[in-house]
């Protein structure tokens, strides 16, 4: 599973690769480091079926009795039916702009943390997570206030052949080309779920490896603390 990616990408980058309008994009700054309840940009379909970009929070909000509630990052290949996941997989589809994503080989002590990036001359080729997202009423901590928050999580399959030595649970599924982002967002079930599967191994490569927790890419990184804010 992933729980930590970066999106390195220009606003502008993004607005082209997805096609989303100016006037319907929120702002960001460059993010090194994505964690779990973190706020990313998100393209989805508006209301009036156009796309927009727009500001969410990672980690649908799942209860817990008497324990803070669980942000869930990652979405099965082999739950997307369950009643947990299913009205969103059928009526709320989304993409989640990405650069990296990160993996820790926990075999090792302390793990090191390991950067997958799409293979090509860019050092950070822009492409996306399959996404789903909803709308959440409802504490995030617990005893905490009712908040509204829109959150997003992103599609699991099995690993391939880049992420299996280091992860040998899930992989992320990445969509790059302009008819998966199509699919994904206007397609019907069956379609989609046709993209729901792991990335060739050689589509892949590790940019960076080590011990931080952040994408290192660029010579100016935007403080996590100041540019990412948990919320709550």
């Amino acid at each position: 599973m992933c729980n930590l990616y970066s999106i390195t990408a220009a606003r502008e980058a993004m607005l082209r690769m997805f096609r989303v309008g100016h006037n319907r994009a929120a702002t960001f700054a460059p993010l090194q480091a994505i964690f779990p309840g973190h706020v990313a940009p998100v393209i989805r379909l508006a209301d009036d079926g156009e796309r927009e970009l727009a500001a969410m929070s990672w980690g649908f909000v799942l209860p817990q009795d008497g324990r803070a509630p669980k942000r869930v990052t990652n979405t099965r290949d082999d739950k997307i039916r369950s009643r947990f996941w299913r009205p969103s997989f059928e009526r709320r589809r989304c993409l989640v702009p990405a650069s990296s994503f990160c993996e820790p080989h926990d075999d090792r002590k302390p793990a090191t943390w390991h950067w997958f990036a799409l293979a090509g001359e860019e050092p950070r080729p822009l492409f996306a997570f399959a996404g789903i997202w909803q709308h959440w009423r409802g504490p995030v901590k617990k005893d905490g206030p009712a908040v509204d928050l829109d959150v997003y999580s992103f599609m699991t399959a099995e690993p391939n052949a880049a992420t299996l030595s280091i992860n040998h649970e899930r992989s992320p599924v990445v969509l790059t080309e302009p008819d998966q982002f199509d699919i994904w967002l206007n397609g019907d079930t069956a379609a989609a779920q046709a993209l729901v599967r792991p990335i060739a191994g050689e589509r892949l490569r590790i940019v960076q490896e080590g011990f931080e927790k952040q994408d290192l890419l660029g010579a100016v990184a935007t403080p996590i603390a100041s540019a990412q804010q948990k919320l709550l």
